[in-house]
């Protein structure tokens, strides 16, 4: 039996990202003022994604307490489609975002934290929330992995719509850079044509990896051989 229920959990972890993502937009920084503001930067982006995922798993979770024992059929129905829609953001956005966020993140700041993330953003950005945003991300989200059942979607329905999140995104930082001049990351501004490209198509390339990953690791938490025998820690996302 859990120490701590997983519906408890997951409204701590909301909180955290709610106190993490209106703290960071009431920071003055200035790349806030410039073209795109802070939806630039697939950080700003990622945040959003674990908000929402996490603010709808709460929901689900009081919707389920409330239909519990009840027999009306609509209901059940609504419950159903939240839960499936839960499942579909964790699967697509975000474990596979989460997770790059976090790896290349510390990955390029260990390297030469110039290039991600400049040593003048210390004076606008407080630790604990450069940590909300690169790391406690990766814990959260396997946490979350551990304590719930998610039915992944058709893989190559889930593959599709992962490649689709992360080229739109490419073609935005683009678009970006066509607007302004500048490259929304410092790496990219080093890197001649070709290398860049290719950067573009691995990270497409990457993403897709990590959505296998995380499809594995959540059949591998969740085999009904492996945990037919014990209680699941949340039995009303299990089958």
């Amino acid at each position: 039996m859990a120490l701590i229920p997983s519906q408890v959990l997951r409204v701590a972890i909301l909180l955290s990202y709610l106190s993490t993502l209106c703290s960071y937009r009431a920071l003055d920084i200035p790349a806030h003022q410039t073209y795109g503001g802070s939806w630039k930067f697939l950080t700003f982006i990622n945040l959003v994604i674990q908000t929402v995922f996490f603010g709808i798993s709460v929901l689900t979770d009081l919707s389920s307490l409330l239909t519990q024992g009840s027999d009306d059929l609509e209901q059940q129905r609504q419950l159903r489609k939240l839960i499936s829609l839960r499942d579909w953001l964790m699967a697509v956005l975000a474990f596979p975002v989460g997770v790059l966020v976090v790896t290349m993140f510390w990955a390029l700041y260990l390297y030469d934290r110039e290039l991600v993330y400049p040593k003048i953003l210390d004076n606008f950005i407080p630790q604990w929330i450069n940590h909300g945003m690169h790391t406690t991300v990766l814990p959260f989200i396997l946490i979350e992995m551990r304590t719930t059942h998610h039915h992944y979607p058709n893989r190559t329905t889930g593959q599709a719509a992962v490649s689709f999140f992360s080229t739109g995104y490419i073609l935005w930082i683009c678009w970006v850079h066509h607007v302004t001049g500048m490259w929304v990351y410092p790496l990219l501004d080093h890197l001649p044509s070709f290398p860049k490209l290719f950067v573009f198509v691995s990270s497409v390339g990457v993403i897709n990896v990590l959505y296998l990953m995380g499809e594995t690791l959540n059949g591998y938490i969740w085999d009904k051989s492996r945990y037919i025998e014990e209680k699941p820690l949340d039995k009303n996302k299990v089958d």
